[in-house]
């Protein structure tokens, strides 16, 4: 059985700004800094932030599955503004799913407004369908929610430094 889950946050920052903060490692950087009590700590384990890095993320106490998940990056597109993980150890694995991705997408809605698009792609066995009760995108909804805030605050201090700044600098 296949599916996906996809939520939607809007940002009230340019695409370029969100992505700024999505793309390399900036985002395992920034969850780590902002929201390592609701999230998590991720941690490098290799790579400069292009497809084949791996990252580890150690889950809060209380979160589904392992605790942990290792996750290696199999896209990673500039132009896009498109990130993608797949999960190689831990997390909903450990729980019977067959396979785990993440898709991060900053969709340009404006010139100064945009979204992050995080979409949670499955694969069970049929005969397990209680898995699914362990899907949700909560995690990822959280930190939408963190890095939208961050970026908002960071854009709006640099748009009163500079009057001038326009959503294309």
């Amino acid at each position: 059985m296949r599916g996906e889950l996809t939520q939607e946050t809007a940002v009230e920052a340019p695409a370029s700004a969100v992505w700024e903060a999505y793309r390399g490692l900036e985002l395992a950087r920034l969850v780590t800094e902002l929201m390592s009590d609701t999230i998590g700590h991720a941690q490098v384990l290799e790579g400069d932030g292009g497809v084949g890095t791996l990252v580890n993320l150690t889950f809060p106490p209380g979160t589904p599955g392992a605790g942990y998940v290792k996750e290696v990056f199999t896209v990673a597109d500039d132009e896009k503004r498109v990130k993608e993980t797949e999960t190689v150890e831990g997390g909903l694995l450990a729980l019977g799913f067959d396979s785990l991705r993440v898709r991060l997408e900053i969709v340009e809605t404006g010139a100064e407004s945009s979204a992050i698009k995080s979409t949670l792609l499955y694969e069970v066995d049929d005969a397990k369908p209680e898995l699914l009760a362990y899907l949700s995108t909560d995690l990822l909804e959280r930190m939408a929610k963190g890095i939208a805030n961050h970026v908002v605050q960071n854009y709006n201090n640099k748009k009163k430094k500079s009057p001038s700044l326009s959503p294309s600098e």
